[in-house]
């Protein structure tokens, strides 16, 4: 679900994640329309690092147990 929010409304991806000054930058991006997809990508790319990073995070706290 939020995959496709990221492709379809870049900045409300940022904004639901609580990255308001990315979301302002990827606004301001995808207003062009050339600039609509290197937002989308951004955005996916982004969310799927956040992802990873807490899946890190769980698996150290599960280390350090």
């Amino acid at each position: 679900m939020m995959t496709l929010i990221a492709i379809f409304f870049p900045c409300i991806s940022f904004i639901l994640r609580g990255k308001i000054f990315t979301a302002i930058i990827c606004l301001i991006l995808q207003i062009t329309l050339i600039g609509w997809i290197p937002a989308a990508i951004w955005a996916v790319i982004s969310l799927q690092n956040s992802r990873a990073d807490r899946r890190n995070n769980k698996l150290i706290k599960a280390i350090r147990k």
